[in-house]
């Protein structure tokens, strides 16, 4: 597996003021490299700004969703080749806020997926349990259907990573035991095999939700853990920051 991921989600927060954070990190890793790949997945008003600001640092830059067209008449979508016009890298996709708060289907995230890839862009596939589902004791079933129905095998010729999300750890504080997010994430690792075959090997697989500087080097060491997606934690560089020493 290559050097852990960990990606900053940036949520609906961010105006041009909030830039300053991102040139802090930036400068900061000039100073004192990671070694984790970094990214930063802002608000898609600031993509372009975000990009041109850290041109050249160690931290790419990605966007939170995208049309699973290429273009036309839809008022309101970003389409994959947008982002990528922008200056990203990388788009989140199937985030439990865009299934839950948008109703988003495993079919349409793998669409997405398809278009990001197809027009350049690296997607993060997220998936994860209900509380509900968790206290069912069909956490691993979920995931599993999740990745079969939001990743297609045509992705196994391409770049892409996987975040396995909980939904009821996303912002809340709460986090599930590290003897959980290893079950997780090697039942993810076999799912995924099932479907891309040999890439497995090079999809990390990130562990996401109420991910901070105090827990961040004991997931990181769990096995199946590629690395994390951060949300609150990224806002701030120096919180960031100690999530990403914590390599």
């Amino acid at each position: 597996m290559s050097a852990p991921f960990i990606a900053g989600n940036w949520k609906m927060n961010g105006l041009g003021v909030d830039l300053a954070e991102a040139k802090v990190l930036a400068a900061d890793l000039a100073k004192q490299p990671s070694g984790a790949r970094i990214a930063l997945c802002p608000p898609a008003t600031l993509i372009w700004r975000m990009a041109q600001a850290l041109k050249s640092s160690a931290v790419e830059i990605g966007g939170q969703t995208c049309s699973a067209e290429p273009a036309g008449a839809f008022t309101g979508d970003v389409s994959a080749a947008m982002l990528v016009d922008a200056g990203a890298k990388l788009v989140i996709l199937g985030h439990s806020e865009r299934r839950g708060g948008h109703g988003e289907t495993d079919a349409q995230v793998r669409a997405k997926a398809l278009t990001a890839m197809a027009a350049g862009l690296e997607p993060i596939v997220c998936i994860g349990e209900t509380l509900k589902q968790r206290e069912a004791g069909d956490a691993v079933a979920v995931v599993r259907g999740q990745i079969s129905g939001s990743v297609a095998a045509q992705m196994a010729s391409g770049a892409f990573a996987i975040a396995y999300e909980p939904v009821w750890a996303i912002g809340t504080g709460l986090t599930p035991t590290l003897e959980q997010i290893e079950e997780i994430h090697l039942a993810v690792a076999a799912a995924l095999k099932g479907v891309v075959g040999d890439a497995v090997a090079r999809t990390p697989i990130l562990y996401g939700g109420s991910v901070k500087p105090s827990n961040a080097a004991d997931i990181l060491k769990t096995p199946g853990v590629g690395g994390a997606l951060v949300g609150g934690a990224s806002l701030k560089a120096a919180d960031f920051l100690g999530i990403i020493r914590a390599v």
